[in-house]
């Protein structure tokens, strides 16, 4: 069994996911997330400015995040998002214990700002779910000047001389 198996199944019986569910939508996770790739969580969501729309379910892992959703009427299956977390920018979530919900907000790498809310039985799920996504999205993170490669007419480091002495002609 891959890591991605032995992590899945576990995040998916936390979260209280029906067998059915899961095997409907584990051919898609299977061709977006690698056999290595551990699973953070696994849960169902719903989108808040598009409540009718269907029912998503949002994997988290180590490196990608991918939704999927299945449509009311036809019960079709389709793949929202699928991206790798270092592709998405302006990552915030807000916690609110009071609704047992938790609002996850990202822009992908195409500009949209792509808007998720997990609800939870317990207030309790709510600070769990806060926690997990600290841990990916906060410390397992780069920053975004550790991305750089190079820029467009500049020196690199160890090429260029600590002090600048001109030359003398002679």
């Amino acid at each position: 069994m891959d890591v991605f198996s032995r992590t899945f199944l576990p995040a998916a019986a936390e979260a209280g996911l029906a067998v059915q569910t899961l095997s409907r939508h584990m051919p898609v996770f299977r061709r977006c997330v690698g056999s290595g790739d551990a699973t953070i969580l696994v849960t169902r969501c719903s989108r808040p400015d598009r409540p009718v729309t269907g029912d998503y379910l949002l994997l988290l892992t180590h490196r990608r995040l991918v939704v999927t959703q299945q449509t009311r009427l036809l019960h079709r299956l389709r793949l929202h998002l699928n991206t790798e977390l270092r592709e998405l920018s302006n990552v915030t979530w807000s916690p609110d214990p009071r609704l047992h919900s938790v609002e996850l907000a990202a822009t992908a790498i195409d500009g949209l700002r792509e808007r998720f809310l997990i609800r939870t039985s317990h207030p309790k799920r709510v600070w769990q779910l806060d926690a997990l996504l600290n841990h990916a999205f906060r410390t397992r993170l780069r920053t975004p000047r550790e991305r750089i490669v190079a820029t467009i007419g500049e020196v690199p480091a160890a090429t260029r001389p600590s002090v600048f002495r001109p030359a003398v002609a002679r």
